[in-house]
């Protein structure tokens, strides 16, 4: 029998757009990504990079259209990484700046998934800082 997965979450920045400017990280990230859960400002061709067995979850936001609510990523983000090992959010742009990517970090932390990110904190923390608004 196989042990089970390690549950890790990596939040990931697609970086302006062009896949040429991903960093090196998140290109090696992706391609050991289980399970990629993409928003809607992430260009598309980087799900090009994940293993073929790799499971891609769209779970963007458009404005005045259909969207996934946060709470339901949250529970993909548990649900997946218990099931699967290594969940990869992959976010447009820098994920701590008017994303949510530090609340998703933390939401893995408290279930036990080992949530890594490159920042101690945000620039933009949702209910601390008015700095970027």
């Amino acid at each position: 029998m196989m042990p089970a997965p390690t549950p890790e979450l990596y939040v990931v920045g697609a970086g302006p757009g062009d896949p040429e400017l991903l960093t090196i990280k998140a290109y090696k990230v992706l391609q050991t990504a289980a399970v990629i859960l993409y928003d809607n400002l992430a260009n598309q061709e980087l799900l090009a990079l994940a293993p073929t067995a790799c499971e891609c979850i769209y779970v963007g936001k458009k404005p005045y259209g259909e969207y996934t609510p946060q709470e339901t990523i949250h529970e993909l983000i548990r649900e997946k990484a218990l099931a699967h090992g290594r969940v990869v959010r992959l976010k447009g742009g820098d994920p701590f700046i008017f994303g949510r990517g530090f609340e998703e970090v933390l939401f893995a932390r408290s279930h036990g998934i080992a949530a890594t990110t490159y920042r101690a904190f945000p620039v933009c923390r949702r209910w601390a800082s008015k700095i970027f608004r």
